[in-house]
This record gives structure tokens, C-alpha cells and sequence, in this order.
């Protein structure tokens, strides 16, 4: 049980966040998508599978670190957002330059993909490829990721604001070492 006076407060429980769950998805379809569509020996390949797997490994470094630093959480977890933006317009910049479609944001296909998300059809189907990236065509595979992507940055988003006010309300370690030690002198 977490005492609010606690030095050192709970942390990590990453694999506990929608972000993280979403970002490992994002990842592992990345792989598929760039060993499928992308030449294995590019620097394309290996900067997207980067992007993406920096994502992932950002939200939890942040979370691990959140007992001594809520600075380097806010900063980590606003590493991961930037690299999944990152990752998106690489996926933009894929569609784009094989002469591809775009979805647009409230297209039948995209709401189908955030149909599925938001209703976790995908614990449904197979679990290592969910949305089907090893059988989709590169437009409809690109497209699912663009979708998956926005929804990992949309939790991020919301992820940071709630930090934000965390910390504006209960302070970081340095703050609470201070008033340890401030009370500790008081009982001598």
C-alpha cells in the first residue's frame, strides 16, 4: 500500500498503460510492415524499427525512473511521443512517395481500425499480428500503422498532462527528500 509520505513511491507498472500496450503494438507491426515493404539494407528500415522500438522502450525507462525523477519522466515519455511522430511521418512519406492513398482521419477504413482498437477485437485474432500487417497490402498496412501510431500519441498526450498535474500537486523526489529531511531534523 502506497503512503502518500512514502521517500519512494511506487513506480514502473508500464505494462499496465494503454500507451505502452499501444506503442508495443506499433513497434512489433513496424517490424513486420518494414521487413515486408522496406529494403532490409536501407537506413530507412532501420530508422523506422528504431522510431518505433524507442517509442516503446521510452515510456518504460520513464515509468522505471518515475520514483527518483519525475523530470526524466516527462522528459522520456515526451522522448517516446516525438519518436512516434517520427515514425508517422515516415509512414506519411512511404504512401506518399509510392503514390499510394492516404486515409483520411474519418475514412470508413480508419474508423474501422479505431473501431477494432476500441474494442479490442484484436485479443480476438491472432496476437503477434493483430491488424494483419503480414497479409495487408502496403497502402492498407501503412494506413492501419498511421491509425495505431495517432492513438499511441493521443495516450501519450493525455499521458503527459496528467504528469504535468501530478507533479504540480505532489512535487517530484527532491521535494520529498527535502521534507524528510526538514522533519527528521524537527524529531532530534
Amino acid at each position: 500500500m502506497h503512503n502518500k509520505n512514502d521517500l519512494i513511491p511506487p513506480h514502473g507498472g508500464y505494462r499496465n498503460l494503454k500507451s505502452y500496450q499501444t506503442a508495443a503494438i506499433v513497434y512489433d507491426a513496424t517490424v513486420v510492415f518494414c521487413d515486408r515493404f522496406i529494403d532490409r539494407r536501407s537506413r530507412t528500415h532501420d530508422q523506422m524499427v528504431q522510431a518505433a522500438r524507442s517509442g516503446v522502450q521510452n515510456i518504460a525507462e520513464g515509468s522505471m525512473a518515475s520514483a527518483t525523477s519525475k523530470k526524466t519522466e516527462l522528459k522520456l515519455t515526451g522522448v517516446a511521443r516525438a519518436s512516434l511522430e517520427e515514425l508517422l511521418l515516415d509512414f506519411e512519406a512511404f504512401l506518399r512517395q509510392k503514390g499510394l492513398r492516404m486515409w483520411a482521419k474519418d475514412s470508413p477504413e480508419a474508423l474501422a481500425v479505431r473501431k477494432k482498437y476500441s474494442s479490442d477485437e484484436s485479443d480476438k485474432s491472432d496476437r503477434s499480428d493483430p491488424y494483419s500487417i503480414k497479409t495487408a497490402t502496403a497502402e492498407v498496412a501503412a494506413n492501419t500503422l498511421i491509425c495505431l501510431v495517432n492513438q499511441a500519441s493521443y495516450l501519450l498526450g493525455r499521458q503527459l498532462q496528467r504528469l504535468e498535474q501530478q507533479f504540480l500537486t505532489e512535487g517530484g523526489f527532491t521535494e520529498r527528500l527535502y521534507q524528510a529531511r526538514s522533519q527528521a531534523r524537527k524529531m532530534k
